[in-house]
């Protein structure tokens, strides 16, 4: 090739030259462009795949919420995990009365001391 360059002015040189360059930019632009459809198309994915994860987040919530009831689902978290402290309504509750030990008649006469 170099041969043919050989009996070139620089002028035409110069033109040769910048024809090489355009192609170089005109490969690396087509590069990035290719480049840029495959980021595009990768951003695509993962925005449906968020998009079905919220779906199915907001799927299991709602039976959640269904299933315990509106009182027991905490809306007011700060967290994107919401707890709740749920009591057991099928368990019965044992209440009872009791009586303090008797103390002796002369503890309970005598007056606390202050200070």
């Amino acid at each position: 090739m170099g041969e043919d360059l050989s009996g070139l002015n620089v002028k035409e040189l110069q033109s040769i030259e910048n024809q090489l360059e355009d192609q170089i930019l005109f490969d690396e632009i087509h590069e990035l462009n290719r480049k840029g459809s495959l980021v595009h198309q990768e951003n695509t994915e993962l925005y449906k795949k968020i998009s079905m994860i919220g779906k199915e987040n907001a799927e299991l919530y709602k039976k959640i919420y269904e299933a315990e009831g509106p009182s027991e689902v905490n809306r007011d978290s700060p967290t994107p995990y919401n707890f709740a402290v749920v009591e057991n309504r099928n368990v019965p509750m044992q209440l009872g009365l009791s009586t303090l030990p008797q103390q002796d008649d002369t503890e309970q006469s005598a007056a606390p001391k202050l200070g």
